[in-house]
């Protein structure tokens, strides 16, 4: 199940979450938090769904379908944080928590208030959150990490707050290749490392959407989070290395979900 907005493009948030489930071979159930008016240069609008509508679409999918893993992105604010937290909070099915802040246009998804929400209501109870660069310095109010020991440094920080496992994404990071780095809150001096050759394209909307959908995916498989996080990330490579060949909109276009099919 994904919990998170929906992008009218189709490149990332729900959208982007149920092509990736389909494309690896699961089922995908969403809850929609927020519906945004965006295309691949901006988010022209965004309007955030009622939390009670939110609590009866979570409620009402846990009380059917069997859920083996969900995957969290955009909540848009402090209430629906609270809203997503306290209907989860007794759940026991893995949350992989995208904490989703800007979109890839420069936009706002979050507001500023909400994150101190997110880190007291929602991070403690995630199987993994995964980070990019700049969303884990938010959260840690600190610089963005420049090197392999500060990023670790900042993984380890953000597992202090409650979550399970990290992963710190280096897609923001300089360099030929990217290098995310998973930590886990129970291994403190081991990390696995997982690298994966740069791609130079314009194309990468909705990269961090499909990547924690993919280890969703992964899990709700039957896989570990280590090999639920190596597939997700060759899933995420091959779709951004295809991104070219779909030629949408003119600006951040959306990587090719179903690079494996057409």
């Amino acid at each position: 199940m994904t919990i998170a907005g929906s992008d009218s493009s189709g490149g990332a948030g729900i959208q982007a979450d149920l092509k990736t489930f389909s494309a690896l071979g699961v089922y995908g159930a969403s809850v929609i938090t927020a519906v945004t008016a965006q295309n691949t240069l901006t988010v022209s609008a965004i309007h955030a769904i009622p939390t009670h509508l939110i609590k009866a679409q979570i409620e009402t999918v846990l009380s059917d379908l069997k859920v083996n893993a969900i995957k969290i992105g955009m909540l848009a604010n402090k209430e629906i944080i609270q809203c997503v937290a306290d209907c989860l909070v007794d759940c026991r099915i893995p949350l992989i928590i995208d904490p989703v802040m800007i979109a890839k246009s420069g936009d706002t998804l979050l507001t500023e208030d909400s994150i101190d929400t997110l880190r007291r209501k929602l991070l403690p109870q995630a199987e993994l959150l995964t980070p990019n660069l700049p969303e884990a310095a938010k959260l840690l109010n600190r610089p963005v990490a420049e090197n392999m020991a500060t990023i670790i440094e900042q993984g380890k920080r953000l597992c202090d707050m409650g979550s399970n496992a990290v992963l710190m994404k280096g897609g923001h990071a300089r360099g030929e290749n990217c290098h995310d780095y998973l930590i886990n809150a129970n291994q403190e001096d081991e990390y696995h490392e997982y690298v994966a050759e740069r791609v130079h394209t314009s194309n990468t909307h909705g990269t961090g959407c499909t990547l924690s959908a993919a280890i969703a995916a992964g899990l709700a498989l039957g896989l570990n989070l280590p090999q639920a996080t190596n597939e997700a990330i060759a899933f995420v490579q091959k779709a951004i290395n295809c991104a070219d060949l779909l030629s949408i909109g003119s600006g951040h276009g959306p990587v090719h979900h179903f690079h494996g099919f057409w």
